[in-house]
């Protein structure tokens, strides 16, 4: 059932997710087989779009499933995917696989973390690493991370962490589209090395990963970090979980996660 809406918020918005893309209307077209003529009568509002014509567009573009929702209902149409609560029957597959393997990657710490940086999930390893600065699930990593905090304070190489986070945020507002909370955290780290006597240009890294290292506990532990996302998710929220695993980037680190084991 199409809603009433105006034809031209859907136009204004495929406008601009073409732009930051950087696709020319001729190059969505042909990515979406259909003519550049018909790309600009939909964003001029003389054609309104069918359910099949946004979502081919959206797969196009490669917009994320919130991205998807909001482009159907600027279109007058209703929402294709769901937000679905964690412990409905048909995820607990998914949640499932989530707690292996942040259990199997004991005795490293491993976590799991919302479109914005909260803490969804965290296995003991890293519940226990974490209340050492006072974090637990539910707290933002992103205000922790740009904060004078704790968390801040336990970190050696902040600046050099704060400013690969800053491009990260980049790379996610990118791929989610305008988002308050993730501008704001980036703001506000670029903010802070700006303001830092101690934020020199990069150089070139000794190493192939650039390790957090963390002074907390009467420990010193360097650890980087892999992510990992549902590749084929449906629902909205389980599409912007990230599960992020740690690994020790020398072996002091190693020993003394093994001995908190």
């Amino acid at each position: 059932m199409r809603h009433q809406v105006q034809a031209s918020e859907f136009g204004a918005s495929l406008r601009d997710w073409r732009g930051r893309r950087r696709l020319s209307q001729l190059d969505l077209a042909l990515e979406a087989d259909i003519s550049a003529r018909h790309i600009s009568f939909l964003e001029t509002g003389r054609s309104q779009p069918s359910r099949a014509m946004v979502l081919r567009l959206c797969e196009r573009l490669e917009l994320p499933l919130q991205a998807r929702n909001q482009l159907l209902v600027a279109a007058g149409l209703a929402p294709q995917y769901d937000a679905r609560p964690a412990d409905r029957t048909d995820m607990r597959p998914a949640h499932a696989a989530i707690d292996w393997m942040l259990e199997r990657h004991h005795p490293y710490p491993a976590l799991t973390l919302d479109r914005h940086w909260r803490l969804v999930s965290l296995n003991g390893a890293a519940r226990t690493l974490f209340a050492m600065v006072g974090l637990g699930e539910g707290d933002s990593m992103l205000d922790a991370l740009c904060d004078n905090g704790p968390v801040a304070q336990s970190i050696e190489n902040l600046d050099q962490l704060r400013r690969y986070l800053a491009a990260r945020l980049n790379t996610e507002i990118a791929h989610f589209g305008p988002d308050p909370v993730l501008q704001r955290g980036r703001d506000r780290m670029l903010a802070l090395l700006s303001g830092s006597a101690s934020a020199p240009d990069p150089q070139p890294a000794p190493s192939p990963v650039i390790p957090a290292i963390y002074s907390a506990g009467g420990m010193r532990l360097s650890l980087f970090s892999t992510i990992s996302h549902f590749g084929t998710a449906e629902d909205v929220v389980l599409s912007e979980l990230r599960i992020e695993l740690l690994f020790p980037a020398d072996e002091e680190t190693r020993q003394a996660l093994m001995a908190l084991a």
